[in-house]
């Protein structure tokens, strides 16, 4: 279920990658730890016992707007305590209940609280060159 450790990472606040205790858990498949929430499931469950801390290595490139009115699509590349799970999914619109819509080329990055139980330690944000 839903119910141990909901939480999200939020990229522009518009994008999220759900974080969840997903460890022997029963969910459907595109809210599992490590789905662009919504749309994309996870490829594999990398999910680490209760308790445990896990690392999410996330790089995105954000979709963004083109010269006709149109979008260029971003992608995401997902490692879940290094398990590869999401391998340059597309991305065109935001995720379900973001915050913002619409592309742009920078945005906050937003922690979800569901609730539950969820730590955070250690974030860091690189620019892609």
């Amino acid at each position: 279920g839903q119910g141990r450790g909901n939480s999200g990472i939020y990229l522009q606040g518009r994008y999220e990658i759900q974080v969840l205790d997903s460890y022997h858990s029963k969910t459907y498949p595109d809210g599992q730890a490590g789905a662009l929430y919504g749309n994309f499931p996870p490829l594999v469950n990398a999910c680490r016992p209760p308790g445990v801390w896990q690392t999410y290595d996330i790089i995105f490139h954000p979709p963004l707007p083109d010269d006709q009115g149109g979008i260029v699509p971003g992608s995401f590349t997902v490692l879940h305590n290094g398990v590869l799970i999401q391998d340059h999914v597309p991305v065109t619109t935001a995720t379900t209940a973001a915050a913002f819509q619409g592309p742009v080329a920078e945005g906050p990055l937003m922690l979800q609280d569901h609730g539950n139980p969820a730590r955070y330690k250690r974030i860091w944000i690189r620019p892609l060159k």
